[in-house]
Order: C-alpha cells, then sequence, then structure tokens
C-alpha cells in the first residue's frame, strides 16, 4: 500500500484514474482491483474511491456558477475530513481554489482546521450537504442543514471574476458559541396573545442562536396577529428591540415586487408573457426576449452586478451601464438581483413614478404596512428612527456591527419593514390580485437548487404546502411563511446574518 500523497489536476479525469488503477493491478502492486482503487482514493486524500468519484464530478462540473462550484468542492473534499484515512489537501491543491490573498489572511494551518469541523456537518442530513440560498458567478451562499438548530450553520463564497475563480473570500456564519455579555438577561415586548410554545421557540431559538434581536410576528388560521420582539436592535448603546422596529428584509422584497407587477398584469398594462424588454427605456436587457414571466421566477439568466450595498441608490445607468448583460441559460432557476431590478423600472415606466413610490401605492399601502419602506440612503444617516443595527460574529464569540448600507436594487433588496408588517403582507397579498393570477404565482414555474419549486417571485416547499421566501443581508436576516392550506402566516427577523428558516419551521411544528 502507498503512503504518497497527490493533488488531483485541475481537469481530472476519471477515466485516466480507472485506467491507473488497472495498470498498477496488472504490475503487481496489488492484488485486487478494489485494493487499487482504494489506494489511488487515499493518495489523492479521499477516504474511498466512491469519495473520490465525487471529488473527480465536482471538479468537471460546467457552467459559470464558479462560487457554487467552489463550495460544492469544499464540500466534497472535507466532507471525509473526520475519517481516518482522510487525507488533508497540500498546500497545491489549496492554491489551486483558494487566492494567494485568502491564504496570506487565512494560512493552511488555521484554515484547515476551520473546514475539518465542519466535516459532519458537510455530509448533511440529505442527498445533498449544500441547500444554496444564493447562486451568481461569483457570490454563492449555502446553509448546511442540521436536524439540530443550533448546528445549522451558513457558508458564504466570493471568488475573483476572471479564470481560474479562486475564492477570494470565505466565511463560515457560526450559530451558536456566541459568548457576547451584552447578551445577558434580554427582555421580551409583545403585541397581542403571544401562544405559548411561540414563546418558548423564541427564548430557545436566542440562546441557540446567539443574536442581538429577534422578532416574530404570526397569523392564525382565523387572522388573529400576535409579535414578540427579544433582545436589543442595537448593543452599544443598548436599544431595546420592540415590535416596530424596522430590519432590511433583504430578497424578501422581490415578493413585494412581484405582487406590485401582478397587479399591473391585472390592470392589463403588461402581459406576463411579454418580453420585458418592451416596457423597458433608459436600461434594456441583453437579451430582448426575456420575459416577464421569466423575469419573476428568476428563469431569465440575468446576471447580477457584484455592488449589492452601497450608501446611496446608484442610478441604474450608473450601476449596470445602457445594457443588463445575459450570462446564465433561460429556463432555469438561479437567482437574479438585476432581473428584479429590471422588474422594479418596468413598474417605474409603466406607473410613472419611481418604484418605492410606485411599491407603496400598489401594495404596502393598500395592506395597511405603514411601517414599511425603501430607503434610498442609509437609515440612520436618513434621520429614520426605530431602525436595527446589524451584527456579525467575530471569531472570539463577540458581536460586531457592520456598517449600514442599502440595496443598490431597491426592487431585490431595499425593502426595510418590522415582523407586523411582513404578516400583513402574507395575510392581504392575495386580496390584491384575480384569484388566477393569484394561483399563478403560487403554481411552480421551475424546479429551486436543491429541492421545492419556484413560482413568481414566491418559494415552495417540496410537499407543495408552504410557501414564502428568505432574505440574508450582511448583519440581517429574514423568513416569511405561509402554510398555503389554512393561510397561517409566520414571520422571523434577525439583527444577525444566520439562517431563520428553521425558527419558522419550529413554530410551524410547536403550533400545529
Amino acid at each position: 500500500m502507498s503512503d504518497r500523497s497527490r493533488s488531483l489536476p485541475g481537469r481530472p479525469s476519471l477515466r485516466y484514474l480507472k485506467i491507473e488503477a488497472k495498470r498498477r493491478l496488472r504490475a503487481g502492486e496489488f492484488t485486487t482491483l478494489d485494493e487499487a482503487q482504494l489506494t489511488i482514493a487515499r493518495e489523492h486524500g479521499a477516504p474511498s474511491w466512491a469519495a473520490l468519484k465525487r471529488l473527480v464530478e465536482n471538479r468537471a462540473t460546467p457552467g459559470r456558477r464558479h462560487a457554487s462550484r467552489q463550495l460544492r468542492w469544499i464540500a466534497a473534499r472535507f466532507a471525509d475530513a473526520d475519517a481516518p484515512a482522510w487525507h488533508a489537501p497540500a498546500e497545491e491543491e489549496l492554491r489551486e481554489h483558494f487566492h494567494e490573498q485568502l491564504l496570506e489572511a487565512t494560512p493552511p494551518e488555521e484554515l484547515l482546521p476551520r473546514l475539518m469541523k465542519l466535516a459532519p456537518r458537510l455530509r448533511g442530513p440529505r442527498t445533498g450537504p449544500l441547500a444554496l440560498v444564493e447562486d451568481t458567478p461569483t457570490h454563492a451562499l449555502a446553509r448546511l442543514d442540521s436536524a439540530d438548530l443550533a448546528a445549522v450553520t451558513q457558508m458564504q463564497a466570493v471568488v475573483e471574476r476572471t479564470p481560474p475563480y479562486r475564492l477570494v473570500e470565505l466565511r463560515v456564519h457560526p450559530t451558536a458559541e456566541i459568548d457576547d455579555p451584552r447578551l445577558t438577561a434580554p427582555g421580551t415586548r409583545t403585541e397581542g396573545r403571544v401562544p405559548t410554545p411561540a414563546s418558548e421557540v423564541a427564548e430557545q431559538a436566542f440562546a441557540e442562536l446567539g443574536l442581538p434581536g429577534l422578532a416574530l410576528a404570526a397569523a392564525d388560521p382565523r387572522g388573529t396577529v400576535w409579535a414578540l420582539a427579544r433582545g436589543w436592535s442595537a448593543l452599544d448603546p443598548v436599544e431595546p428591540l420592540t415590535t416596530r422596529h424596522r430590519f432590511p428584509a433583504g430578497s424578501v422584497t422581490t415578493l413585494v415586487t412581484a405582487t406590485a407587477v401582478l397587479r399591473l398584469v391585472a390592470d392589463g398594462r403588461v402581459g406576463l408573457d411579454d418580453p420585458a424588454d418592451r416596457h423597458l427605456h433608459t436600461v434594456r436587457l441583453a437579451d430582448p426576449a426575456i420575459t416577464v414571466r421569466e423575469l419573476l421566477g428568476h428563469t431569465g439568466g440575468v446576471d447580477t452586478p457584484s455592488e449589492r450595498l452601497t450608501d446611496q441608490v446608484p442610478d441604474p445607468l450608473a450601476l449596470f451601464g445602457p445594457v443588463i448583460p445575459r450570462g446564465g441559460p433561460r429556463g432555469r432557476h438561479a437567482r437574479s438581483d438585476a432581473g428584479y431590478a429590471a422588474l422594479g423600472l418596468l413598474v417605474e415606466n409603466l406607473t410613472g413614478s419611481p418604484f418605492p413610490q410606485a411599491a407603496a401605492d400598489l401594495v404596502l399601502r393598500p395592506l395597511g404596512m405603514t411601517d414599511s419602506f425603501f430607503p434610498a440612503h442609509r437609515p440612520a444617516a436618513s434621520g429614520e428612527t426605530h431602525t436595527v443595527t446589524g451584527y456579525v460574529a467575530f471569531e472570539d464569540g463577540t458581536l460586531i456591527p457592520v456598517r449600514e448600507r442599502v440595496s443598490t436594487m431597491p426592487a431585490a433588496a431595499g425593502l426595510w419593514t418590522t415582523a407586523p408588517d411582513l404578516v400583513r403582507f402574507g395575510l392581504g397579498w392575495r386580496t390584491l390580485l384575480p384569484d388566477d393570477l393569484a394561483r399563478q404565482a403560487l403554481t411552480p414555474q421551475t424546479a429551486l437548487p436543491g429541492a421545492g419549486h419556484a413560482g413568481l417571485g414566491w418559494e415552495l416547499d417540496p410537499s407543495g404546502e408552504v410557501a414564502g421566501r428568505t432574505g440574508h443581508l450582511p448583519g440581517a436576516s429574514a423568513s416569511l411563511a405561509v402554510h398555503l392550506r389554512d393561510r397561517r402566516v409566520h414571520v422571523a427577523l434577525t439583527n444577525r446574518s444566520t439562517p431563520l428558516e428553521p425558527v419558522n419551521g419550529r413554530i410551524l411544528r410547536a403550533l400545529g
């Protein structure tokens, strides 16, 4: 048996490895083909031939989603890092995937132990460990699922914009072990009659996830609404969180934008299968055949710029230029903030109003969402009150504030809102539309990466019984879930970067 360590080439060939195993068997180095394959796998740092095959197949995956490809390599390469036969990648292999600047900031002797600790989560409880929350050519965000809420983790990747698309940023957002003394003795403020099981979930999630603040709200099948706020909207100086505090909603914004577009469809001002370019003026789409329906369902293949957050919302021409490019294939789901930015411009052109005003006229005001808005500047700089400060976890377990910014694409991620306002949206959005359009919004248009389906703005779980959307920004996360059978609505918001879907799942189960 060999004890040498080898690295896979940039474009490995499984056929070549099979030939090598047979050649070494014929040369008398091994007595069986299985023994030869196992040795070759271990030489490449894989504990088995099957694991080596996964590595090779991952390297061979085509497409332009370079960031998620690198995350899949990490998942395949480190999933068995706690197995006795596993060999850590040598520096040469690491440099194929990690930019030298990242390796200078986090040397291999620091990076490898961190990734090795993820092994149990990288194997995942399902057929695939990575649930992609965001997947663009240069950015990807994946959730590493776990039955244990405290073990749910997010992995965020950014790659260089040119070949070989190595990782320039890799962040693992821990969801536990936050040891910040400012989080002790959190207070709780409520509106309405909060069910005891929901209060218990809030208390457990707050402690397990290490949150500065957590806002929950829900409506039961009768439409009775309750809300709960636990913790702080800001830690320095300390400011208690209330149910009226506003959080950035991230991609949950797209549900408001989709509803605004569907209202214009209902009025006959635009058709779902119209080429979207027909209704755009200053900024156009590179592919004039992309339809409104495709933009709503994230299947237009429209590229998203890397500039997503800013101090002040830019002019679309300054952000995109005259043409929004299409680099991905049409017909396959791939989250596109730029596609929704185009829908926002479409709404502006059809209504004659800036998108924030049009969205307020078409959706926010009719639903009584009086605490929701689309800031053009950083909320603090605009003098807005009752807005939260966002936090990320530092390596020593403390929380540090993130620089407060707004989305460069308001129609994609620009909404700031409260938990009760999002419940109002979940309860009332269908009332703004004819029944047939509301049904189309919840009809699967294409499969989501991993599991479930995408409707028109909405995402549907594999059972088809729950629709919703999540939003993740630096220093904030949001989750909206609607139980389609009885119209229950559940909302969770926090001013920290961490997955919140499991919190909504817990409440759904706790309340039956």
